[in-house]
């Protein structure tokens, strides 16, 4: 059911406008494609999978189209851009949602995989706003880059992952400053864990899905879709400055300060086991098998 806000709120505040959505090829990002062509807008689907980008395009209509673009690639995000530029006329409104995880500790994750996801989840929000940003001035549009809660909450296992959420909100902070007298708005988005490909690849795995399962109450709760789509469609709609998936996420950020001690005298029961565990997953699997989750994670390796 959509977010009721929305519908009373919302449907003319996209109608018309070309929003470009990046990892668009399942779960937030195609959501959300869905639901804003439902208000009338045009959208942008902008991602490595490119069938699976077809696929969301074709279900909505003639208001989508398919990009294919690594969001890490200046020359293929600017030859996207150009040619949603050339397809739609313009671009309104940018969701920099492509983003991927890895699973593995710092001594032990495969190295090219740890820096892929700082790449993929912070370089790529930065290369997707700058190129971009030209077309979003012009209309004084929004632009919306999707952290997560391990921007505040920076778990065992999820360095690389919280480095780079905790990135994006201070890029995403930073850049609403410097371009707010050019009329255009920046939000930053902090979903929590979202039942998506990308958490339901990372609790399939044998150390880390088991180190995460065991998180205590709200922080290790996995909402499902629609929840994050509810609020993310009702703080689009708005242009909202922040937008926090769901709300109790933004008064923990009230408690950030007192976060990384806690995190760590919950992590001591915890952590011996999941490290040695970890160590043997990759012995036996490979650093790249142990450490790789998820689709889009899988596609953005194998292309690097």
């Amino acid at each position: 059911m959509a977010n009721p806000f929305s519908l009373l709120n919302g449907p003319k505040k996209v109608e018309g406008k070309v929003v470009l959505i990046t990892g668009a090829a399942r779960g937030i990002g195609a959501g959300l494609a869905e639901r804003l062509a439902a208000h009338g807008a045009k959208v942008a689907l902008v991602g490595l999978e490119a069938a699976e980008q077809q696929k969301v395009a074709d279900r909505i209509g003639p208001n989508a189209h398919a990009w294919e673009a690594d969001v890490t690639d200046w020359a293929a995000l600017e030859k996207a851009t150009a040619g949603v530029v050339e397809h739609f006329g313009g671009i309104d409104v940018v969701i920099a949602n492509a983003g991927i995880a890895t699973a593995g500790f710092v001594r032990s994750v495969d190295p090219a995989a740890f820096e892929k996801v700082i790449e993929v989840d912070l370089l790529g929000v930065w290369r997707t706003f700058r190129v971009t940003l030209p077309h979003v001035i012009e209309r004084r549009g929004y632009l919306l880059a999707i952290s997560s809660l391990a921007a505040i909450t920076h778990a065992p296992g999820m360095a690389n992952y919280a480095a780079a959420k905790a990135g994006v909100e201070a890029f995403s902070n930073s850049l609403r400053a410097e371009i707010a007298h050019l009329g255009v708005k920046v939000g930053v988005a902090h979903p929590t864990w979202i039942r998506t490909d990308l958490v339901e690849s990372a609790d399939a795995h044998p150390v880390f899905g088991k180190l995460r399962g065991s998180m205590p109450g709200l922080i290790g709760k996995t909402y499902p879709l629609n929840v994050a789509l509810d609020n993310l469609e009702a703080g689009i709609l708005r242009r909202a400055r922040t937008i926090h998936v769901p709300r109790w996420v933004g008064g923990l950020k009230l408690l950030r300060a007192f976060l990384p001690p806690i995190i760590e005298i919950g992590s001591r029961s915890r952590v011996p086991a999941a490290d040695k565990a970890a160590l043997e997953d990759v012995k036996a699997r490979g650093a790249y098998e142990a450490s790789v989750t998820g689709h889009g994670g899988r596609a953005a390796t194998k292309r690097s």
